[in-house]
C-alpha cells in the first residue's frame, strides 16, 4: 500500500481578500479576491497531488461547497459526503502592512448519520487506493443531535482495521482524545502553540520543543512532527531528532501547516520502504516555506521551493523566533 486518505470533518470555503492598508472599523476595498474549496485535509490532499502518491480527500459538504467540488479538476481527488445545509466560510485578509488576518467560522454540526457515512467512505477509499495512511485534519464538529464531538475514535479504529497508519492534525479536546489513545495514532502533528498548550510547557528554544515532543513520543506516539512557522520544523521518532528550516518570503500563512504535513508524508517514504524522518522534515520545511510565499491557501505547484537545511540533534539552546506559551495556569515549573 502506498496511498494517503485525508478526512476533513469540517470542510470550508476559503475566501481570501487582498487589501492595501487594512483599516479596522472602516470600509476596505479589496484589490484581489480568490475563492477555494478548503479545509485542512483538503489542503493536504491537494498538496500531495504534486507528488506521485495516490490520494483521496473524504469530506462532508453542504450544497454550496458541492458546487465548488463539481470542478472537474477536483473530482478525481474528492470523495464527497453530501450533508444538509451549507458549508462554513473561512475569511482571510492579506495586507502587506499587517500580514495575514483570519476569521474562521466554527464547524457546522454533523448529524450522526453523516458522520457514519464519513467513516464508511474513508474505509472505502483506503481500500480503493491501497492507502497506508489516514490523515484526520482540522476542527472536529459536534454531533447535531447533541452529545459532544463526533466520535473520532470510530474513524481511527476503522482505519487501523484496514491496515492504515493514522496521522492526526487537530487541536483542543480532539487532540487530547488522540493523545489518550496513542495505540491508534502513529503521527501527531501539532504546531508549536498547540504543543505548548497540550504539554503545559513554555517553548522558548529548540530544546524546549524537543523535550515536549519527547514527552509525546515516550507516551507511545511513533512520530511527533511539530511545525514551527518561522522556526522551521522538528520531528522526533525512534530513529532520532531532526530540525529543518529554510528561508521564506511571507505572503499568506493560511494553509502552510497543511502543505508542510503533505510534504512530511511524501518525504517520509524512504527508498527501502522504511520511514525516512530526516527527508520528511526537510521536505515539510520546504513545502511549508513555499506555501507561505503564495497568496492562496492551497499549494498548487512546487516550482520555486527553497532548499531546506536539516540538522540531526540541533542545538537545544537555539532561541525560537516565534516562542509559544500555554495559558499561565498550565505552565509547568521550569
Amino acid at each position: 500500500m502506498s496511498g494517503i486518505v485525508t478526512v476533513t470533518p469540517a470542510a470550508a470555503i476559503d475566501q481570501t481578500y487582498r487589501v492595501d492598508g487594512l483599516r479596522l472599523g472602516d470600509v476596505n476595498r479589496a484589490v484581489g479576491v480568490s475563492t477555494e474549496l478548503s479545509g485542512k485535509g483538503v489542503n493536504v490532499a491537494r498538496a500531495v497531488t504534486l507528488s506521485r502518491l495516490p490520494v483521496r480527500a473524504v469530506v462532508p459538504m453542504g450544497e454550496d461547497g458541492r458546487i465548488l467540488a463539481a470542478d472537474p479538476a477536483l473530482q478525481p481527488l474528492l470523495a464527497v459526503v453530501p450533508t444538509d445545509g451549507r458549508t462554513r466560510v473561512n475569511t482571510t485578509i492579506l495586507d502587506d502592512a499587517t500580514g495575514t488576518t483570519k476569521v474562521n467560522e466554527p464547524a457546522i454540526p454533523l448529524r450522526a448519520a453523516d458522520w457514519a457515512a464519513v467513516v464508511a467512505a474513508s474505509v472505502r477509499e483506503i481500500d480503493r487506493i491501497g492507502a497506508d495512511w489516514l490523515v484526520l485534519s482540522g476542527t472536529i464538529p459536534t454531533v447535531a443531535e447533541g452529545g459532544g464531538l463526533v466520535d473520532i475514535l470510530e474513524l481511527l479504529r476503522a482505519a487501523a482495521g484496514r491496515g492504515a497508519r493514522v496521522a492526526v492534525d487537530t487541536a483542543g479536546v480532539a487532540l487530547e482524545t488522540a493523545v489518550a489513545n496513542l495505540d491508534l495514532v502513529h503521527l501527531l502533528k501539532p504546531n508549536a502553540h498547540e504543543l505548548a498548550e497540550l504539554t503545559g510547557r513554555e517553548l522558548l528554544t529548540i530544546g524546549d520543543v524537543a523535550d515536549a515532543a519527547d514527552e509525546l513520543h515516550r507516551a507511545g506516539c511513533d512520530l511527533v512532527y511539530v511545525s514551527m512557522g518561522a522556526d522551521g520544523a522538528l520531528v522526533r521518532s525512534s530513529a532520532g531528532l531532526w530540525h529543518a528550516h529554510t528561508a521564506a518570503t511571507v505572503v499568506n500563512t493560511a494553509g502552510a501547516g497543511d502543505a508542510s504535513l503533505a510534504g512530511f508524508l511524501v518525504g517520509l517514504r524512504g527508498p527501502d520502504g522504511q520511514d525516512d524522518p530526516a527527508t520528511a522534515v526537510a521536505t515539510a520545511a520546504a513545502w511549508g516555506a513555499l506555501a507561505v510565499s503564495s497568496a492562496t491557501t492551497v499549494l498548487t505547484s512546487l516550482d520555486g521551493a527553497p532548499l531546506p537545511i536539516a540538522v540531526r540533534d540541533p542545538d537545544p539552546a537555539t532561541p525560537l523566533r516565534e516562542p509559544a506559551t500555554p495559558p499561565r495556569s498550565e505552565v509547568e515549573p521550569r
